[in-house]
């Protein structure tokens, strides 16, 4: 980074005391701001939140003192939630006050949404000179970088698959695993595959579809979801709780998307609080293949240098690492939508 950047750290779940320590650590960026949802964590030091030296920024959950910073950046790790939208009241406050904001919630194509979605936005990016980017893994690298780079290597393509497996067992916050992820819900009673949780997701990663259709030179002609739920087999112990017998153990978000062009396409997220409940619990975090001339497959893991290490970190570190390193390209953007930058393919016409 050529400049020191004023970042202001939006929220202080999991990701974002990741990202925290990331800024406090970091010789470009100065720590300006920090706000928490609920009482708990007002007014304690950034530094002992992060479990570092005292800072002498102290954590708010006043919207008002964020929005009185003198601020490049924010970064937004809140928690995603129901109805898609929830959280774009605070993203316009902070976009028109003058914050550039990273998001890992959505705001991939924010005009994919329509006009009632986006315009709201915009005009508040435009009324801050300030950029709205949606940065994070999946979405954002899994399938927007490394499986475009994959079609790039083919002479023809014809699928795209892209799966992820997540080991939740270790998460800590029974609020998040059981409201936010779905576990522990009786699908008889209610059924989260056809719920506003469901929707959540389609909302989010119809953006990832539509991103590929637009690399691709072409247009998302459908998508239909396919989601899979795994029960409990027993009642089953973790961090946060009990899995109840006959409950929901895992959940596998799954879209397959079809492609004017006649490409097709699908991505899939199954989480899970036991790998040993399916047939692959010992595979790969993700699995990209692609199928054309040639067929080409890759398999993603990540681990912790600390074996002891809670097997959540190596996510939380790969999401910080993105969000960090877009900070200098976001801050230079034109105001408005920012755009991630398509993968390098080495032909713009259709396969």
């Amino acid at each position: 980074m050529s400049r020191k950047y004023k970042v202001v750290q939006w929220a202080t779940g999991s990701v974002g005391r990741t990202t925290l320590r990331r800024i406090i650590d970091h010789p470009d960026l100065e720590l300006v701001g920090l706000y928490t949802y609920g009482s708990a964590k007002a007014g304690v030091d950034a530094g002992t939140i992060a479990k570092r030296p005292p800072t002498g920024v102290l954590a708010t959950n006043n919207i008002e003192d964020i929005l009185a910073l003198d601020a490049d950046i924010v970064i937004h790790t809140s928690r995603i939630t129901a109805p898609y939208n929830e959280q774009n009241a605070d993203v316009e406050r902070l976009l028109a006050s003058g914050k550039n904001v990273i998001s890992i919630n959505g705001f991939y194509m924010p005009h994919l949404h329509g006009p009632a979605y986006a315009e709201p936005l915009l005009a508040a990016a435009q009324k801050g000179k300030a950029t709205l980017a949606g940065i994070g893994v999946n979405p954002g690298v899994i399938a927007e970088r490394l499986a475009l780079t994959l079609s790039g290597l083919m002479a023809s393509l014809e699928h795209v698959e892209c799966l992820e497996m997540v080991d939740c067992s270790n998460v800590p916050s029974a609020d998040f695993l059981f409201g936010v992820l779905g576990f522990n819900s009786d699908l008889a009673k209610s059924d989260i595959r056809k719920g506003p949780l469901a929707q959540l997701y389609t909302d989010l990663y119809s953006e990832t579809f539509a991103y590929m259709a637009d690399a691709w030179g072409t247009k998302v002609k459908s998508i239909t979801p396919d989601h899979r739920m795994t029960l409990a087999p027993q009642d089953i112990t973790i961090k946060s709780g009990v899995i109840q017998k006959g409950l929901v153990a895992g959940t596998e978000w799954r879209w397959d998307a079809v492609f004017e062009d006649g490409r097709t396409m699908t991505h899939s997220l199954l989480w899970t609080i036991a790998p040993e409940l399916h047939s692959d619990g010992e595979g790969a975090h993700w699995k990209i293949t692609a199928r054309g001339r040639p067929n080409i497959e890759i398999s993603l893991n990540i681990s912790d240098p600390d074996p002891n290490a809670p097997h959540s970190r190596p996510a939380m570190d790969m999401t910080a690492a993105v969000l960090i390193r877009a900070i200098p390209d976001v801050c230079n953007a034109a105001p408005g939508f920012y755009k991630l930058p398509t993968a390098q393919l080495p032909f713009k016409e259709r396969f």
